[in-house]
C-alpha cells in the first residue's frame, strides 16, 4: 500500500521534514536519519541524502533526480524537532498517510514560537541574574546581572531582526551588557563587575551550537562539525569583541 504513494509526496514530507528540523536546530545526523526512515516507510530503502547547516540535498531513489532545499533561516525550537520525530513515528507505523502527514508537517512548520519575545528576555534576564550567582557573585550583584541580561538580550533580540547579521546583533549586544555593568557597578549597585559581565552574556553564548558540533563531529559529519563549530566561534568572539571594547573604553 505504501508503494503506490506518488513519489512527488513522499519527496515533499521528507524533504519538509528535514528543513523544519534543521531550522529548529537538530543535529545533521538526525536530520538525514529521519528523511530515510520516512523514505524507508513507504518502501524507499535506498534513499540519499546530503545536509549541512545551509542545505538539504535529498534523492529518493538511485534512479531519480536528487532535489535541494536551502537554509537560510536558524534557531532554537526543540519542540518542532520533537513534532517532527513524532510525525515520523507515525508514518513508520502506518497510522497516518503521506498526505496526512504533509499537512501535519505544514502545521508545525507555520507555528510560531512557543514563548514569546517578553517572555524569552524575562527568561534570560532570571537565567543572567542566577549565572551571576552561580560564578560566585554575591546577592548584591543578582539584580545587576537580571538587569544587563535583559537589556542585552532585547539588544540581541533588536539588532538581529533590524539587521539580518547574527554577528553584529551579538556584538552591540555585549557591549551594551559591559557598558550598563560599569554604569551600574559605578554607582554603587553591585559590587563583582566581571561576575555581572560573565552572567550576563551567558543567555548569548552558543551552547546548543557547540554541542551539536561535537555531536556531528562524533557521528563522521566533519563538513557539518566544523561549520557549526565555525559559527560558534564567531558567536564567542563577538561576545569577547564587545566585552573587549568597553574594558577599553573604561
Amino acid at each position: 500500500m505504501k508503494l503506490e504513494q506518488p513519489t512527488h509526496d513522499v519527496i515533499s514530507v521528507c524533504l519538509l521534514a528535514g528543513q523544519i528540523m534543521l531550522q529548529s536546530g537538530a543535529e545533521t545526523y538526525r536530520v538525514e536519519d529521519t528523511m530515510s526512515r520516512i523514505a524507508a516507510s513507504f518502501g524507499f530503502n535506498n534513499s540519499n541524502s546530503y545536509v549541512t547547516p545551509t542545505g538539504i540535498i535529498f534523492q529518493l531513489d538511485r534512479a531519480g533526480s536528487a532535489q535541494l532545499i536551502q537554509i537560510v533561516k536558524r534557531t532554537t525550537d526543540l519542540r518542532k524537532v520533537v513534532a517532527v520525530n513524532g510525525i515520523s513515528r507515525q508514518l513508520s507505523s502506518g497510522e497516518i498517510s503521506v498526505m496526512e502527514a504533509l499537512t501535519m508537517l505544514h502545521q508545525v512548520d507555520i507555528e510560531a514560537h512557543a514563548f514569546s519575545i517578553g517572555f524569552q528576555i524575562m527568561a534570560a534576564s532570571i537565567a543572567s541574574g542566577c549565572f551571576t550567582i552561580m560564578f560566585q557573585g554575591g546577592w548584591l550583584d543578582f539584580i545587576p546581572g537580571m538587569i544587563c541580561g535583559g537589556l542585552g538580550y532585547s539588544a540581541f533580540v533588536y539588532f538581529h531582526r533590524l539587521v539580518k547579521v547574527k554577528f553584529f546583533a551579538e556584538l552591540v549586544a555585549a557591549f551594551l551588557i559591559g557598558i550598563v555593568s560599569f554604569i551600574l557597578t559605578s554607582a554603587g549597585i553591585g559590587q563583582s563587575l566581571d561576575k555581572i559581565i560573565i552572567g550576563s552574556v551567558m543567555p548569548l553564548v552558543p551552547g546548543l551550537l557547540i554541542t551539536n558540533a561535537v555531536r556531528d563531529l562524533m557521528a563522521g559529519h566533519l563538513v557539518s562539525g566544523l561549520s557549526r563549530g565555525a559559527e560558534a566561534f564567531l558567536t564567542a568572539f563577538a561576545i569577547g569583541t564587545g566585552i573587549a571594547v568597553v574594558f577599553t573604553i573604561f
